[in-house]
């Protein structure tokens, strides 16, 4: 499994949010660029810190140009918890099942830990990857990057 390159179509896809509201990555096209976070697990350390980074930071990152999909192979229902908990405002979308399916289509899904790695993608309105980077699963990423991408688009 490769992770899809820069310059590549973003792989549409149709999820779920923590509100069981539906989200279609192809319906962002022509409105809005996307900053595609995939993470690992809801309620552990890293993940919670990076999320939490992600609301702190959101207007920076979460605009009328912007739109900010959180996707993790967690269930709705804990992604719900996890939201409430947490205090965040934005979708986090359930990757559960197909387990992976979206993880996998963007080359981050790990076999070993049913989990997806840390990955992010940013994605132009037209549909197309324009900046990403993955870190290790004990690896926090920098919103400053996501920010900077951003402004280069």
């Amino acid at each position: 499994m490769s992770v899809v390159d820069v310059g590549a179509e973003a792989p549409d896809f149709e999820l779920r949010d923590q509100r069981a509201q539906s989200h279609r990555l192809s319906s962002y096209r022509g409105k809005k660029n996307v900053v595609l976070v995939f993470y690992p697990f809801a309620f552990t350390g890293v993940c919670t810190g990076e999320m939490g980074a992600i609301r702190d930071d959101l207007t920076s990152l979460q605009n009328d140009e912007t739109q900010v999909l959180a996707i993790s192979c967690d269930t709705v229902a804990a992604l719900r918890v996890f939201a409430e908990r947490e205090n965040l405002d934005y979708p986090l979308l359930s990757d559960f099942w197909p387990h992976g399916e979206v993880a996998r289509a963007y080359g981050v899904f790990n076999e070993g830990l049913g989990a997806a790695e840390r990955g992010t993608f940013i994605i132009d309105r037209q549909g197309v990857i324009r900046w990403s980077v993955r870190t290790s699963i004990s690896d926090a990423r920098a919103i400053g990057d996501y920010q900077k991408a951003l402004a280069d688009l």
